[in-house]
């Protein structure tokens, strides 16, 4: 399973479903514990489906040189987990962190404006313990489970080992890992498994290998559509490509999408699998409007992956069902507007001046804006605009989730929701996976038997959450060589700021918070 950094998450559950259902398939051989991933549940959801395959009775087992603390949340779920003899886990607990820029725009002469609504949208300390405190406390029970110790141990243990053990075999003391091996142990621990000698080459089939292997299940049924909405919300391909490419939720395509799905007669109902932090509020109204549309003729169920905040929960909102995984970052609701002003670096510093008429008073305000000094009276018109926008959240959310305008706006401000919270204040319905969300769709639609089929057809990547590289394992004598790209970390944070810079819609219903986990 080391290929894993080359798929998509939804390819990924695919692939080990297959592996459950094989005869031929003996066993799950995991190595690579310095993945990354773009949210807490999706590391969730992948150990989800790992657990789900132990329940054929075959065996996982884990092996790598180092474990982050994601992975090795996901590694816990093996029979066994081996260690290289002179490698490391990092076993600290979550943090998360914001980058911030004043200091260096101070320097510069760039001065952000800004107008907000909500008293949280300045992502405050409260909720940011709240939500990572939520996701270490579900991690520590499923990591205690798969280990057979105390949550308890385990957290004692995150506070003690702040740069791991001196020796090795202190892990397996701790219990986190079974045994320090060597590479070619770890092939023979294989061989041992499959009942095998130690010259016989082991039969390998690469989870990439597994998508293609034909599944046993037919298509039997009526169809249930599953589109799969993943990245910023932004309002048309070429600002997303200027702002640093990457995986988007286009308005106007996602809504045209979501019309065919509409007249399509075939499809009985859709779940709409949702991983965004928003972004443009235009474009989040123009697919909210398609999936009300879209509910008027068939049922609509939202499965929320790692994240479903602010634009994403504005999509979300109107569905019949709301779905979310137990990690699942939700609730953000509220708008912002976020403009440089560039006037002390472009005339103060750099001298360059600028003239020039207009009809009216506010022909050219943007440029006003961006350059002027004197923008007192632009911000207020722009905050009168915010405060309309945020309005209309609240009604949007109110109408969808069937709650007062008042109700929705105690509980928003702009604020945060681990799933399991947000459950409990009715902006999530249940909690669960996306094969939850299929049930309740067939459920609504009043079908016994039924099949799936992915939207777009680039649906099989749109859950992508880690960079693609070509690794070899242990198992074939390839070492790993671990590759990182110039700014590491703050490639991703470094892309939003270029976003909310440079995106063509000024008003943005988006979640700043970074809560990506290595």
């Amino acid at each position: 399973m080391n290929d894993m950094s080359a798929m998509g998450l939804d390819d990924l559950i695919c692939a080990i479903r297959k592996a459950k259902d094989n005869e031929d398939i003996k066993g799950i051989y995991l190595e690579g514990g310095a993945l990354a991933f773009d949210a807490p549940a999706t590391a969730q959801q992948l150990r989800d489906a790992l657990k789900d395959f132990k329940k054929s009775g075959k065996w996982i087992v884990a092996y790598s040189d180092q474990y982050y603390q994601t992975s090795y949340y996901v590694a816990s779920v093996a029979d066994n987990i081996y260690l290289n003899d002179h490698g490391h886990i990092e076993f600290t607990g979550l943090g998360a962190k914001g980058e911030y820029m004043k200091g260096l725009y101070d320097k510069l002469g760039i001065k952000y404006m800004v107008a907000k609504v909500g008293k949280y949208s300045d992502y405050d300390r409260e909720q940011r313990t709240a939500y990572l405190n939520g996701i270490w406390n579900y991690w520590l029970k499923e990591m205690a489970e798969g280990r057979k110790v105390k949550a308890e141990t385990l957290n004692q243990l995150a506070n003690d080992s702040i740069m791991g053990f001196a020796d090795t075999k202190d892990y397996v003391t701790a219990k986190l890992i079974d045994k320090v091996m060597f590479p070619e142990e770890i092939k023979a621990e294989i061989q041992k498994r499959l009942k095998i000698n130690k010259d016989d080459e082991i039969n390998q089939l690469t989870l990439s290998d597994m998508l293609n292997v034909k599944s046993e299940k037919k298509d039997d049924g009526e169809k249930i559509a599953i589109y799969y909405a993943y990245g910023s919300i932004v309002d048309n391909e070429t600002t997303n490509l200027v702002n640093g490419g990457g995986h988007c939720i286009v308005g106007k395509t996602t809504a045209a999408d979501l019309r065919k799905l509409a007249d399509d007669d075939d499809v009985k109902a859709v779940v709409f699998r949702v991983n965004s932090g928003g972004g443009s509020a235009v474009a989040s109204e123009q697919i909210r409007h398609a999936i009300k549309l879209l509910k008027a003729k068939k049922p609509v169920v939202v499965s929320m992956g790692g994240m479903a905040a602010s634009g994403g929960y504005w999509i979300s909102s109107p569905a019949n069902y709301i779905f979310a995984e137990p990690t699942t970052i939700t609730g953000s609701i509220g708008i912002f507007g976020l403009i440089p002003n560039f006037s002390g670096l472009v005339t103060d510093k750099l001298g360059i001046t600028f003239d020039g008429v207009t009809t009216n008073k506010f022909s050219d305000y943007e440029t006003d804006l961006i350059l002027g000094k004197d923008n007192d009276e632009i911000m207020k018109h722009l905050q009168t605009y915010i405060n309309q926008g945020y309005q209309q959240f609240l009604d949007i959310v109110s109408e969808g989730r069937g709650m007062k305008p008042a109700e929705v706006d105690s509980i928003a401000q702009g604020r945060v929701w681990l799933a399991s919270d947000a459950q409990k204040i009715k902006l999530v319905d249940k909690l669960g996976s996306l094969d939850d969300a299929v049930k309740k769709a067939a459920e609504l639609a009043k079908v016994k038997e039924y099949h799936t089929a992915a939207y777009p057809n680039e649906g099989s990547w749109f859950e992508r959450f880690m960079p693609k590289e070509n690794k070899g394992s242990y198992l074939d004598s390839q070492l790993q060589k671990e590759f990182k790209a110039l700014l590491g970390d703050l490639y991703e944070p470094l892309m939003e700021i270029r976003q909310t810079m440079k995106g063509s819609s000024r008003i943005q219903a988006r979640m700043l918070d970074d809560v990506r986990m290595k």
